[in-house]
């Protein structure tokens, strides 16, 4: 979501950075660039002043101007900067994520426009909430305005794996959030979320509903979730809603989009309701929180390792990472063990999206963009070794031409794909074979050159 904002920081600091010491001069033409990267990003107005004038005034101040490395303290000001404007910052509260502090059951009221995602996030917050901070969930549709929504909160609920509320035909949204609300005390419920109903547009129609449910269940949290794809509207959308609702929080979807990332920046600001939940995908689990320190640390190209470990630490099984690398020590890799790190990448998402988390990627990112890194191509090559005998994974030299041919037409690829998957085997395990060899000390003496020599002469990507 951040990518072009993120380009177009990099471009700026490296020119501070070659510029040794800063004068005042230096330091304001970079604000300039910082300001029109910002509004090309679609950020409001008024929080791009903010933003400025706030780098601004602790930028040119003689401390940064006299440093060892002045160009480092200004980024240094830009992060903490953008880290106030999402959220963050010492000021902020420490507690993050959906607020359950109250008396169950906590009932938690989704709000927005129709097509924005309040049914799938639903889904997703009873999924999370069920698996993450083990409560019994209750889900209730008082979406009666457009067609089968209910049917499809019921679906998502039983693919989450949660309890939704029976639908009774005819029933208002009213008489709906008054059944839960009883249905959920009696089944000893720790969280009830109710799904209401939204409009094309805002309406009198659509604030007076969901300031009637509002008043009748007395939610703790009112989230209003809002598309990141539609940029500056989406932040109008927010202060109508607030205005109105004075919403608790904000659940943002589609981020894994090419939206700007303006939206983003200037909810907070607008609104004053925090960001809680960012949505990056259609599948249930593909709901994360939202942490403004990380989201400034890719904002600036400095990547997010602590969201890549927790996200590798949830979607990787650990006892068969530990049984592949006992098997990797030995020197065992065969095209069984290549297929299941294929599956064990692919769980943690788009290549993408893991590559975005990496610190300095955005600099590379042009060359990695004709690779088509995608999980696509995990599967693929998934199929290719899929399509091959017991014998062919277990002694790949027996592939030879017609064996090829054979597998490309079962797994539906291609000849030359079949080739570049056994060449990424052939490489990967001469590899495991140096580390066997090497051992754990002499892989801390030698470390990445011990096992790629011929690296210093190659491109690594």
């Amino acid at each position: 979501m951040f990518e072009a904002l993120s380009n177009r920081l990099t471009s700026v600091f490296d020119t501070l950075r070659r510029r040794g010491a800063l004068r005042e001069e230096d330091v304001a033409e970079a604000l300039r660039e910082v300001r029109v990267a910002l509004l090309e990003a679609d950020v409001a107005l008024s929080v791009v002043k903010d933003l400025t004038t706030k780098v601004r005034e602790r930028a040119v101040g003689q401390e940064v101007i006299r440093s060892v490395q002045p160009a480092q303290q200004v980024i240094k000001i830009v992060n903490d900067v953008l880290v106030e404007a999402l959220g963050g910052g010492p000021d902020a509260p420490t507690a993050r994520g959906i607020d359950l502090n109250a008396a169950a059951p906590v009932v938690i009221l989704m709000v927005g426009l129709q097509g924005s995602g309040k049914t799938t996030t639903t889904g997703k917050l009873a999924l999370r909430l069920q698996d993450k901070q083990r409560k019994k969930v209750l889900v209730a549709s008082l979406d009666t305005q457009r067609p089968a929504a209910q049917r499809q909160l019921a679906i998502l609920a039983e693919q989450a794996g949660v309890i939704s509320l029976p639908i009774v035909p005819g029933e208002g949204p009213l008489a709906i959030a008054a059944r839960a609300m009883e249905d959920a005390r009696r089944g000893y419920f720790d969280v009830l979320i109710l799904d209401t109903a939204g409009r094309l547009s805002i309406d009198d129609a659509l604030m007076e509903e969901v300031a009637a449910v509002k008043s009748a269940t007395r939610p703790h949290e009112t989230l209003l979730v809002v598309d990141a794809m539609t940029g500056q509207d989406s932040v109008q959308t927010a202060r109508a809603f607030n205005e109105r609702l004075s919403i608790t929080g904000i659940v943002m979807t589609r981020v894994d989009g090419d939206a700007r990332g303006g939206a983003a920046l200037s909810m907070r600001a607008v609104t004053g309701a925090p960001i809680k939940l960012l949505g990056a995908g259609e599948k249930l689990d593909a709901l994360e929180e939202f942490h403004p320190d990380r989201i400034a640390s890719r904002i600036l190209g400095m990547g997010d390792i602590v969201s890549l470990v927790e996200r590798a630490s949830e979607t990787i099984d650990q006892a068969e990472a530990e049984k592949m690398a006992a098997r990797m020590q030995k020197g065992i890799f065969t095209l069984d063990d290549y297929a299941n790190q294929l599956k064990q990448i692919g769980k943690m998402g788009s290549l993408s999206g893991i590559l975005g988390m990496l610190p300095g990627v955005g600099k590379i990112k042009q060359q990695l963009e004709g690779a088509n890194l995608d999980t696509a191509i995990l599967k693929r090559q998934a199929a290719i070794i899929g399509s091959m005998t017991k014998k062919e994974k277990k002694v790949p030299d027996i592939i030879k031409a017609s064996r090829k041919k054979r597998i490309a037409a079962g797994s539906g690829t291609s000849v030359q794909e079949v080739n570049k998957l056994l060449k990424q085997y052939d490489e990967m395990s001469a590899m495991m074979k140096r580390m066997s060899k090497l051992g754990q000390k002499g892989l801390m003496r030698g470390g990445l050159a011990a096992l790629m020599p011929g690296l210093g002469n190659k491109r690594p990507y």
